[in-house]
Parts: structure tokens; sequence; C-alpha cells
């Protein structure tokens, strides 16, 4: 009579039948599960034998559970990561240790195109103008009141209007009564001479360097035949039966006396002081 090989468990008899050794000590498979599987930590269930079994620091999990807890994909036969006592696969747990994007609050994944601005990471794509939408790029920015802003659109925007082209000046210019201009527009109304660190003139609202306004704007002495312009300095004018006169060229046609503050007698367009009138 042979000895009976029983269950340590329910002490049934194992002849014959299928069993496992736990602690060397022969275990039924219902036993098994009931009193020595492990449960698996995602589903909850014994891990019986007929299921492969897989184990990570202490814990147990059935070969189908062992999943990415972000996304699901099956991990037992692919690299994976711990983190917060989470099981995550590759790409999830790179996603999990990115930055996240200041725009989009999106990870900014390793090898993806990015811009570092101010301590804060944007996708290439999400680091954009604050106007156009446009992304920024390679292209130069600039900001106001922390808004990021294309060149084109920050000119546009803040920049100044020329009053001559109407385009935004962007450096330098020159201001003439308070009103801007580019230094290239702010020209003669004639000869179109730049006017900018020059002497200059206007009249009825339009621009003349020196030259122009002569020839083409100022009076002619009816003494001199020059321009009278005050360019060089302070002249006091002479006016008198719709001729004009530079005050020093105001003077008596016979004897040259000026005559700009005294008594004087035109005769036949000619004018003449009270002394020589009287030897005509």
């Amino acid at each position: 009579m042979t000895d009976r090989f029983d269950c340590f468990y329910c002490r049934d008899d194992l002849g014959g039948k299928k069993y496992i050794k736990k602690n060397d000590r022969p275990v039924c498979v219902r036993c098994f599960e009931k009193f020595c599987a492990n449960t698996c930590t995602e589903c909850r269930r014994p891990i019986g034998t007929d299921s492969k079994e897989l184990h990570h620091k202490g814990r147990y999990w059935h070969d189908d559970c062992f999943r990415c807890s972000k996304c699901y994909k099956n991990l037992a036969k692919e690299s994976f990561s711990m983190k917060d006592n989470r099981i995550l696969c590759g790409t999830c747990g790179s996603r999990e240790d990115a930055p996240r994007c200041h725009a989009c609050y999106k990870p900014v994944l390793a090898g993806t195109e990015s811009v570092e601005y101010k301590g804060s990471t944007f996708h290439d794509d999400c680091f954009t103008c604050y106007q156009c939408k446009q992304p920024i790029c390679t292209k130069s920015f600039l900001t106001k009141n922390n808004n990021i802003y294309c060149s084109p659109c920050h000119e546009k925007k803040f920049a100044k209007q020329c009053a001559g082209c109407k385009k935004a000046i962007t450096s330098g210019g020159v201001n003439y009564q308070d009103q801007p201009w580019h230094s290239d527009c702010f020209v003669c109304c004639v000869c179109e001479k730049p006017l900018a660190g020059t002497r200059f003139t206007s009249h009825q609202e339009m621009i003349y360097c020196v030259d122009c306004y002569k020839s083409n704007v100022a009076k002619k002495c009816n003494g001199c035949q020059n321009p009278i312009t005050g360019f060089r300095k302070a002249t006091n004018v002479v006016n008198y039966e719709g001729g004009t006169w530079h005050d020093y060229c105001f003077n008596c046609k016979r004897c040259s006396l000026n005559l700009a503050d005294k008594h004087f007698i035109s005769k036949n367009g000619d004018i003449y002081c009270t002394n020589c009138s009287k030897k005509l």
C-alpha cells in the first residue's frame, strides 16, 4: 500500500492530479488560488496557475494587466518606467517628465522644436505673434505689455507714422511742428533736397530749402532785386504801393539817403528824399 500524496491545505489526494509546490509543500490548484496566489495590482484578482505572472518591486500583475497607466498599452514585452507608483510606457514617461508649453500647456517632448524665452518653454508653433498669430520661428520680435509681436506687427501697432509717407518710423527720424518724419521724407517740396540738419523754412504748410524759398516764394526787393528772406539777419521790410524793399534798400534815388524812417516823395515810381525832390 502506497503513502497518500495529499494537498497541504485541504488534504485531498493529489495522486494523478495537477498540483503546485509552495514552500516545498504540495498544494492543489484550488487551494493555491485560494491561499497562495498573488493578487493582481490592476484587476485585484488572484493570479492563477493558468496565467503568466509579472512582478516589479513587490507588486504583481497578470501579463494582460501589465499596462501603461496613461495609454493602456500592454508592457509585458516593452520597456517601462515608474512614476508615483504608476507604470508608464516610454512615450508616456517622456511626456510626464517633459516641460510644459507655456502657451498650450502640453508637454514639449525631447527632440521637438521648441523655444526658450524668459525661463518658459514653447512649442515652435506656439511661440506666435500676439497680433497676427503667426509663428515667430527665427524672425526677430519685440515685446509690449508682456505680449510678443513680430517686427512688422509691432511697427504697425506701436511705431510712429511718418507725416510724409505714412509708414512706420522704426529708428531716428525728424520732428517738425509736433509731427514725426523719416529723415528721407523730410525734403524740400521743390527740389526734394533732404532738410534734416539744414536751414529751411515753410510757406503755406509747404517746406522749402533756403535756395528754393528764395527763388520760388520770397518777394524781390525793388531796390537790390535780391529776395527778402531774413535768413542771414533780422530784416525790416518796407511796403509801399505794391512794392517791397529791405529797409536798408529803401533809399533816395538821387542821394541814396535811407528813407526807411523818414519822409519821402514818390515820383514816376522812384523814391526821393524831400530835399532831392525839390531839385527835380
